[in-house]
């Protein structure tokens, strides 16, 4: 499969990337090459083979898992360090609203 200058222009302006007239060919040649390798991934044999959920049979449901616990960070020094303004243990910011 390869795609046109028409194609590449549809495919730029459904995704609304601003793509310069003179940038059209180096793009389309670009997206061919993508097609490419997706065309020789097609073409391998993956008869017999079971899918993977990540990088080992197991997959990512036997990860370990922490427990889900709220904190405040128990940093508040740190994070204000490099802050402009200050105020107490919070962020100083300009009024905005009047």
């Amino acid at each position: 499969m390869s795609l046109d200058t028409a194609t590449v222009r549809r495919v730029a302006a459904l995704a609304r990337i601003r793509l310069p007239e003179e940038e059209v060919a180096r793009v389309q040649g670009e997206l061919n090459g993508i097609l490419g390798w997706i065309e020789q991934l097609q073409a391998v044999d993956t008869d017999g083979v079971e899918p993977m959920a990540g990088g080992t049979p197991e997959g990512i449901a036997a990860m370990p898992l922490r427990d889900d616990v709220v904190t405040d960070g128990a940093q508040a020094a740190k994070v204000l360090a490099n802050a402009p303004d200050r105020e107490g243990e919070y962020f100083g910011v300009p009024k905005v609203v009047e």
